[in-house]
């Protein structure tokens, strides 16, 4: 079977028969391990909440009703803007797009510092940045907890050189929560952009250089747009998962810096949860972090490099 491309010539599919019989095991794994999932989530969200845990069938909006309305402790009081759980989410938007951003403004002169060095030397800093992350994402956030409490290594560092005259308050704060998620997903940064940055051609540099071009317009003009898809997949792979972490921010937050996945955990948890109310609430996220998506696949397809009809 044959797949015309038009001046390019044609390309055979070989396997073109089979192809429907390959993909069946990740049509399988996906349809088990995500679309029932979210399809009993969804469900889930539209059920009435059991008061010992757990859901009664009968469907209902009351879920979505209490994240978006506040109506009284009785439900008889007029409607209000729940704004309680609208400022999880915005800050939990916020702490994820500056992680995103922190995580940029490093990753980017870190991956393209690896990606400029001997080829024989490469693997050695990749495994430097990525051996960190063989270990358990909850022991890394306990580490980190241990590192910036006030009686631990950083704020001992800082007294001994005299730079503060007391321990600082680090835990329990939005900052604790920033550096936990800086610290947690800055290799998802790190690895798209250096496998973009690697297959960047640097003859593209030296042209611009020969035509008196200067560093930051090779950077902005050059080098950017042509490893633009690194960058857009590191961003997608922090802001994501930072989006919905709830380790960092239950270990370093605290109460008063709940973000999204603290809030969801919470609501299944013991016999006090609201199954029907976690589940709207991990919906809601779920349509964010999509139409995030395909904002992002847009400006992918824009950046990937048009071919010939």
């Amino acid at each position: 079977m044959e797949h015309s491309k038009g001046a390019a010539g044609a390309v055979t599919d070989t396997y073109a028969k089979e192809r429907v019989w390959l993909l069946m095991p990740t049509w399988l794994m996906l349809s088990i391990l995500v679309v029932i999932p979210v399809l009993i989530m969804l469900v889930y969200s539209f059920l009435t909440k059991e008061f010992r845990g757990g859901v009664i069938w009968e469907f209902t909006f009351a879920a979505y009703d209490q994240f978006f309305f506040d109506r009284g402790l009785f439900g008889d009081e007029p409607v209000k803007i729940e704004w309680t759980y609208i400022s999880i989410y915005w800050r939990s938007i916020w702490q994820a797009g500056l992680a995103t951003v922190l995580s940029l403004l490093l990753g980017f002169p870190t991956a393209y510092y690896i990606a400029t060095r001997p080829q024989n030397s490469r693997a050695v800093w990749v495994f430097l940045i990525t051996i960190p992350y063989w270990v358990n994402l909850l022991i890394r956030t306990v580490s980190m907890k241990f590192l910036l409490r006030e009686n631990g290594p950083l704020n001992d560092f800082l007294l001994m050189i005299e730079v503060i005259d007391e321990p600082l308050r680090l835990i329990n704060t939005a900052l604790a929560v920033q550096l936990g998620l800086f610290y947690s997903y800055l290799p998802f940064m790190v690895l798209p952009i250096y496998a973009s940055i690697e297959r960047y051609n640097f003859t593209l540099s030296e042209a611009a250089s020969d035509l008196y071009a200067t560093k930051f317009a090779t950077l902005t003009r050059v080098i950017l747009p042509s490893i633009k898809p690194g960058v857009i997949a590191g961003c997608i792979l922090v802001f994501v998962p930072s989006l919905g972490a709830f380790l960092a921010p239950d270990l370093l937050g605290g109460a008063k810096n709940f973000m999204i996945g603290s809030l969801i955990e919470e609501q299944f948890k013991g016999s006090a949860g609201n199954w029907p109310f976690g589940a709207a609430a991990s919906m809601i996220l779920l349509s964010m972090v999509l139409i995030l998506l395909m904002v992002f696949s847009r400006q992918q397809k824009k950046a990937q490099p048009q071919g010939g009809q």
